[in-house]
């Protein structure tokens, strides 16, 4: 199978902008609007608030700087076979309130981003390499919208709605997404449910996915955090 020649990066930079710049307005759908120029986050602080305390000391360039996208994800050292590298307001404290960031997610070939979603944002992803089959599920009627997308194109998960990414081909791939949250959260269904702590009871689980207790028990003892 031919491989598609690369991007060219300027068409990434442009199109990542492009993204950042149509996703709704924090006002609307995201994050608060900022009452300042910037508010460097103090990951350190002991100060509890809607997002992060603003740092108290000098604010560098480093603050607003994050070169962690440009290397792929080691995806085949994971059990679904996709890794995310998160650019949020952990990595980069200058977004703490701009209500922005980005994320890399490599895909090793028939990897999976399971199940899952973003309770505080929308996401847009432009695909960098490979071939992905991509969907959402409404909460109205639970309809599943799919998508096989190529490299250039671009996808949109609506906030909160439970959406997944299957690399579709026999390479690696990767996407770039775009969030209209700092720090849009991830809640990945299997484990919100198989892997809580403490655990939701048995009689929950059974009743809920119409299967028996050794079914369950199996399902937990393979999402159960490693210990040590």
């Amino acid at each position: 199978m031919a491989i598609p020649p690369p991007l060219h990066p300027l068409a990434i930079v442009v199109v990542v902008t492009a993204m950042l710049v149509l996703l709704p307005s924090p006002s609307v759908a995201g994050d608060a609007d900022l009452l300042q120029d910037i508010c460097v986050a103090d990951l350190t602080s002991t100060v509890k608030v809607n997002g992060f305390a603003c740092k108290a000391g000098a604010v560098t360039s480093d603050d607003f700087y994050f070169k962690g996208l440009a290397v792929a994800g080691n995806s085949s050292a994971t059990p679904y076979g996709s890794v995310v590298t998160a650019a949020n307001v952990v990595q980069v404290p200058g977004l703490n309130t701009l209500g922005v960031s980005l994320s890399r997610i490599d895909y090793a070939p028939g990897g999976v981003n399971p199940p899952h979603t973003h309770p505080r944002a929308t996401e847009m992803v432009f695909v960098l390499q490979g071939t992905l089959d991509v969907g959402f599920v409404t909460a109205a009627g639970n309809r599943l919208v799919a998508k096989t997308l190529a490299a250039g194109d671009v996808f949109v998960f609506p906030r909160g709605l439970v959406h997944f990414q299957r690399n579709a081909g026999d390479a690696p791939a990767a996407v770039v997404a775009a969030f209209n949250s700092q720090l849009p959260g991830t809640q990945s269904l299997a484990a919100a449910v198989f892997a809580a702590e403490p655990e939701v009871p048995d009689a929950v689980l059974t009743k809920a996915f119409q299967v028996g207790t050794k079914e369950v028990e199996k399902i937990k003892a393979r999402l159960a955090p490693k210990k040590g």
